[in-house]
Order: C-alpha cells, then structure tokens, then sequence
C-alpha cells in the first residue's frame, strides 16, 4: 500500500515545507502535504536552468530513452497509482486503469515521434556563391528547444494531464526541463508519479533539474512560477477564470512568455434532419452516454445539441430524457467542481426562455444528469447560454431552418470540438455550416461524439479563445511538442558547430 510522505521534489530530493494542507479524498484516509513556497519555485526554476544546459542539448535517441524509462517505472508502480488516484478522485479503477495506459502510451508515442525527427522541422538552402546579383549563403534551420517549463496539473486527469501528462511529456521530448506545479485534489497521485520521473532521471543519469514538483496549497505559488524570470513557457489545463488569470501574468512580465492554456468548451452538435430521422433515436443514447461520461468531467464533453424543429426533434428531446433519467449520481472530483456543477445548473434554470426536460438532485460530491431545452432565437438572445457547465448538464437548442442553426454556429465562441450528424441526403446542408465551424473548433467530427481524444499525430486539442489561448497550438498529439521548440537559423555555420540534430541530418 503506498503511503505519501507529503513532500516536494525539487531537482532530486525531497523537500519539506514550513506548512502542511490535507487532502480531501473521495474515499480513505487524508494525508498532509508540504504547501508550496515561492522558495520552492526559485529553487527548482533555477535548477531547470542548469539542467537544460545539458538536457537541451542532449540527443532525441537519449530522450527517447528517457521517456520510455519514465513509462516503465509507471507500470512498475501501476496498482500504487490506481489505489491512491481513486481515493483522491472518486474515479472508477477501470478509468484510472486507462488513463494511466494513455500516460504510459503517449510517453511511448513521443519517444518514438523525436527518434523520426520530423518534429524538428529541418531546412536546408544550399550556398548559391554565383548567384546574380548577389550570391546566397548556406542556410539551415532547425527546431530548438526553449528552456524551462512550468506546467500546471488538471484536476479532471490526475494521470494524462498532470504530473507526467501531455503538456509535461512534450516539453520533456523537445528537451525542456519541467517545474510543475501540482493539483490538490490529487496530489497523492502526483507524488508516485514523481517518483517514477525521479527512478527514471537516475537510471538515465540526467541532471535531476530536468523535473521537479511542486505541491498545492497556496496560490502564490502559481503566480511566482509563471511570472519567473527562467521558465519560458506555461501549459495549463483548467478554469478560464484561473487560466485567463495566469495568461495576463505571462503577457505582463517584463519578458512575456507564452500561456498554452486550455480553458473550456461547450462542444456543441449540430444534428441534420435525414441523420435525425433515420437514426434519432440511436444518437440521443449516444449523446446521453458522452454527455454523463465520468460525471461529465471532459473538456471535450458535449454540453450543447442543436436540432431543427419538428416531430423528429420532440423524440429526440424524449429519448434523451430516458437515457439520462437512468444514470446513477457519479462522485465529482473535488468539492469545490461540485459546488460549480450546482451554481451552473441553477444559472442555466434561472435564464429567461429555458425549460427544465429533466432536473434532479445533486448533494455534496454527487453529481446527477441535467437536461434543458431552449430556442435558437433565445439562445442567441442570452450570451450566458453559452458558457461552459463542467459536469453532466445538456440543452438542447431548437433552431426553425438551417439559417437559424447556421446563426447558432456563428454566434460560438471557440470550441475544442464541434460535431455534425448527418446522413448522406445531409451533405448539402451541413455544407453551408462546415466553414463556420472549421473556425470555431480545432476538431470538427462527424457522426460520432467528442469525449474520447485520441492521442496521435494528427490530433488537434485546442481552439481559438476561450477553447484555448493558442489557436496555433495543440495540447494532445505530437504535434504539441511544437509548443516548446522555436525556429533557429544557422548562416555559413561550419558543420562542426551545428546543432547534432542538425548535423546528423546532413
């Protein structure tokens, strides 16, 4: 059984704090935690520092190895982690049990996706000496790693977006130390995780400054960590209030950094009249499973279905209602996301226009499905409709013709996801609608429901504001190591001074 000693890891040893805060399991015994320090911080961004001196010019084969390593020493820990996760979280074991498969998986996946060495991008442009009028330099370009990253873990995935997450294994496969910051509503589980990165760092003989965590407990912490003077990039997953926050700090520092936060999204579906005739039925259950999908605690959870008006639609509204009206109340991660599923849910019911299809009752920790219905012409009548309830909560928006649901789709802001149902007789129609929702989501799906995000190299999990702070950016997939990278080019350089990932492609 493990048990947490409740300290920081700060460039490979454990540091107590001068304060403790105790954690607020679903289930067990609570354990105290050192809080974090501004301290802490310096101390471990000034070790990410000289980490990188040797860590940023390491090999990708040598990182590979790293993150490989890291995967295993999670595996060898993976009953620890599944015992303390679902104390901490109230997640189901088979949940934790999947998550930590997609951890390990995309550990796995990213070591592989540097050893190609696409990622870095490299150009060359040979020397023109005789050109006319002016000769041409030899000039090459590659990808560069840009120094230490603070990392802020999500309290949604204990495992696959926090400690050893995707924001942390991306940086670490562009050859970036990492300072993150961890999540109080698990920090147990950040801990052995942190301790399967120290196993790692020692059997790979890296600088132990290449990772350091940093527990809860005080928001100081955060604020200090992004706005240090060596930590040149921030990922966040969470709050748009807390992201929009540690997003003006990066952009008000005398060097401002980027903020890759990923902030929240209501992902809506657009449902087309043949796809809703034919199988109506068949996507409501669907939408009930994804909307409810572990208490409705995805980013990616589709919080809004738009439908036209008629028969069809009033079916679809009454299946639905069906579906969620068997589900079970579900623990909610932390107290305090309960208490905002609640105040949502009360918000959405107190708005003018909005009907109550299926209404319940949630006490402390226990979330329960709610369903609303409502007019595209009230919808886009009342902006607050449209922000983000996390927890199981769906509406249904009732559009009268294809310029009123096209008037919806413009009226979002960005979106991690947007979804369209359609059949074959549908592909005229959702044609007018494609362009609009191309710019409002990083992915558009079709015929299929957004929860599930796979990690691969084509993956786009972001969006423009307030889906995420980056439009450009991606925080799953490969492509997300582009986040902590920056173009260099190197003019007349002898090959000998080259980059050895430059040089080794030559």
């Amino acid at each position: 059984m493990f048990k947490p000693h409740g300290m920081h890891l700060i460039a490979g040893n454990w540091i107590e704090g001068d304060e403790t805060f105790t954690s607020s399991p679903a289930s067990g015994q609570p354990h105290a935690y050192a809080v974090g320090r501004v301290s802490d911080v310096d101390d471990a961004a000034k070790a990410a520092e000289h980490a990188f001196w040797s860590y940023g010019y390491s090999t990708a084969k040598d990182r590979a190895a790293f993150l490989n390593t890291i995967a295993d020493e999670i595996e060898a820990r993976a009953e620890a982690i599944t015992e303390i996760g679902c104390s901490e979280t109230g997640l189901p074991e088979a949940r934790l049990n999947g998550e930590r498969g997609r951890t390990t998986g995309q550990l796995r996946l990213f070591a592989q996706h540097i050893m190609q060495g696409d990622y870095l991008d490299r150009r060359h442009d040979v020397a023109l000496p005789d050109r006319e009028p002016l000769p041409r330099p030899d000039m090459r370009m590659v990808q560069s790693p840009i120094g230490p990253v603070a990392v802020f873990g999500a309290s949604n995935f204990p495992l696959a977006f926090s400690t050893a997450g995707g924001d942390t294994v991306a940086a670490l496969a562009a050859g970036c130390p990492v300072v993150v910051k961890g999540h109080s509503a698990h920090p147990g589980t950040g801990e052995i995780i942190a301790e399967a990165i120290l196993a790692a760092i020692t059997k790979c003989k890296i600088d132990p400054g290449v990772f350091s965590l940093i527990q809860g407990g005080n928001r100081r912490v955060g604020a200090a960590l992004v706005e240090h003077p060596l930590i040149k990039a921030v990922g966040f997953t969470g709050s748009l209030a807390g992201g929009r926050t540690l997003f003006d700090l990066c952009a008000a520092r005398p060097e401002p950094i980027p903020f890759f936060g990923e902030l929240g999204s209501v992902n809506p579906m657009f449902i087309f009249n043949g796809a809703m005739a034919s199988r109506g039925e068949e996507i409501a259950k669907g939408w009930a499973a994804s909307l409810t999908m572990g208490a409705g605690q995805f980013c990616t959870n589709p919080g809004i279905v738009v439908v036209l008006a008629g028969d069809n639609a009033e079916q679809f509204a009454d299946v639905a209602r069906a579906a969620l009206s068997g589900v079970s109340s579900q623990t909610m991660l932390t107290d305090g996301i309960a208490a905002a599923y609640r105040d949502g849910q009360k918000r959405v019911a107190g708005t003018s226009g909005v009907r109550e299809v299926l209404t319940s009752t949630c006490d402390l920790r226990e979330a329960t499905p709610y369903l609303f219905a409502t007019t595209a012409r009230n919808w886009l009548a009342n902006e607050a409709l449209g922000e983000e309830v996390f927890g199981p909560l769906g509406m249904i928006v009732t559009a009268e013709s294809l310029d009123e649901m096209r008037a919806v789709a413009l009226s979002l802001q960005g979106q991690l996801t947007c979804t369209i149902h359609i059949d074959d007789e549908d592909i005229t129609d959702a044609a007018g609608i494609m362009p609009v929702l191309e710019r409002k989501a990083g992915r558009v799906l079709a015929n299929g429901f957004p929860t599930g995000v796979e990690v691969c190299d084509t993956m786009v999990h972001g969006g423009p504001y307030p889906a995420s702070t980056n439009f450009g950016a991606t925080s799953v997939g490969t492509l997300s190591i582009r986040r902590f990278l920056r173009p260099v080019c190197y003019q007349n350089i002898p090959s000998a001074l080259l980059p050895n990932e430059l040089y080794s492609a030559q």
